[in-house]
């Protein structure tokens, strides 16, 4: 992104925010004072509105004590509504990621944002805190029908679309906004039901459900104040930018609502789709300078075929216990190396296109829950996999898209904490090694298997 980002500031550096938002309360301490009124003003509506315990007392921000840490930023530190806070209390969060950082203090002024971050971040966060502040400070001033969506994210898959919203619903709990989702592979009629009977305030969805929706008005997407478009990159790998296309069409122009574009990678499609899709946009950029995260031990063990399934098993024994995920390139591979696991009395599932949608839920909860100890997933369903605590990613083949390499090993190292990627490279993809370390921009340790032995 770095000619992108010299090509921008300098029009940035001389752009006002949006005008759409001239009474936006200070974010910073050099807020002219005239805004003063205002200010206090709409804190006060806002905690006479926050709800209180059962013994009368209004939650305040003096109930969330957080220390000053020198390089650190604290969510008090962004003037922040009381609801929002007290929810971000209650998920146990005192400081801001870096995506967060470096984006909050932008957004929440109604700045367009591109950011380039990979998953574990905290980016969900970023944009969710973002939206929600922003109704919460600016209610809606006319009454309107509840299927006209006020904030829409659209993300790839459904698995991401789905635990996008659980986040949104927790970020919520203590205000009035209503969270829907609409993505394919489930109940039609329950969500159709949903935008006919709740207040469509954030939704989440994937293309192609969402754009049998917006088509027949079942939802309505013309005031649209806050749009999202997360995993950027996967959207264009999928082949959904024709719809996501034909969505933000339909949504107001990028000068009258706020857009947040994020991409774990930039190509060339991409930059120049987030420059077409934003106003005026800040781009921040918190993936260090090699794409894949410091915290992962990463090794490839290049074996025989034939080896691959003794050598996993020793992996998972070895791992005692803990969370694994093994990625593998077709349906049938994973189906075959689930039976293989199940056969080998390793608590498992399988996570692939060919299961059905409820039941993927189900088995993500299980696996985020504990209950189960190896997920085995294909690309598309395992972008979806954003569980904490994933001790081990196991590449049973190397990807055919080197890109995927970076996608799928990040499901380990998630938050700061530490994991391990293995990979398998035989002789039908060991060529795949030198164009996966360009992408990565370092080198990966090899280890050559002459036996089954660790």
């Amino acid at each position: 992104m770095e000619n992108q980002n010299q090509e921008v500031s300098s029009e940035t550096s001389t752009k006002p925010k949006r005008t759409r938002r001239p009474n936006k309360r200070p974010k910073s301490n050099n807020a002219e004072s005239s805004s003063a009124n205002n200010q206090a003003n709409t804190k006060a509506k806002e905690v006479k509105n926050t709800a209180g315990n059962a013994k009368g007392h209004i939650w305040s921000i003096e109930d969330f004590p957080v220390a000053e840490v020198e390089g650190k930023l604290r969510f008090h530190d962004l003037n922040l509504p009381d609801r929002v806070l007290k929810s971000i209390s209650e998920m146990g969060f005192e400081y801001c990621s870096e995506i967060q950082a470096e984006t909050l203090p932008m957004t929440l002024l109604g700045y367009d944002i591109i950011g380039q971050a990979q998953t574990g971040t905290g980016k969900t966060a970023a944009f969710l805190i973002a939206m929600i502040s922003d109704f919460l400070d600016y209610p809606l001033e006319e009454k309107r029908a509840n299927n006209f969506a006020r904030g829409l994210i659209i993300a790839p898959t459904r698995e991401l679309a789905i635990q996008i919203a659980d986040e949104a619903i927790k970020l919520t709990s203590n205000c009035h906004l209503n969270v829907v989702t609409l993505v394919g592979g489930l109940s039609y009629e329950k969500q159709k039901i949903a935008v006919e009977t709740e207040n469509v305030d954030i939704l989440v969805a994937t293309p192609g459900r969402l754009l049998d929706f917006a088509r027949s008005r079942k939802v309505q997407l013309g005031k649209v104040e806050c749009l999202v478009l997360d995993e950027a990159d996967r959207m264009l790998s999928m082949g959904f930018i024709p719809d996501v296309k034909s969505i933000i069409r339909m949504t107001p122009h990028k000068e009258t609502r706020q857009t947040m574009l994020f991409s774990a990678t930039f190509p060339k499609d991409i930059q120049a789709l987030a420059q077409q899709w934003t106003y005026f946009p800040k781009e921040v950029s918190v993936v260090p300078k090699e794409a894949t995260n410091k915290n992962i031990d990463q090794v490839i063990y290049t074996v025989e075929a034939e080896q691959k399934w003794p050598v996993l098993q020793q992996l998972i024994d070895k791992n005692g216990g803990q969370r694994t995920i093994i990625f593998a390139n077709r349906r049938d591979e994973t189906r075959d190396l689930f039976e293989r696991l199940r056969k080998a009395n390793i608590n498992c599932a399988i996570l692939s296109g060919e299961v059905a949608q409820d039941k993927r839920v189900k088995t993500l909860k299980n696996f985020k829950d504990g209950v189960i100890q190896v997920l085995v997933a294909t690309d598309v369903a395992g972008r979806g996999i954003h569980v904490d605590n994933v001790e081990l990613v196991v590449n049973y083949s190397l990807p055919e898209d080197p890109e995927d390499y970076v996608h799928r090993i990040g499901r380990t190292g998630r938050g700061g904490e530490t994991g391990k990627s293995v990979s398998f490279a035989s002789e039908d993809d060991a060529f795949m090694i030198p164009e996966i370390e360009r992408v990565v921009g370092e080198s990966i340790r090899c280890e050559y298997m002459v036996d089954t032995s660790l």
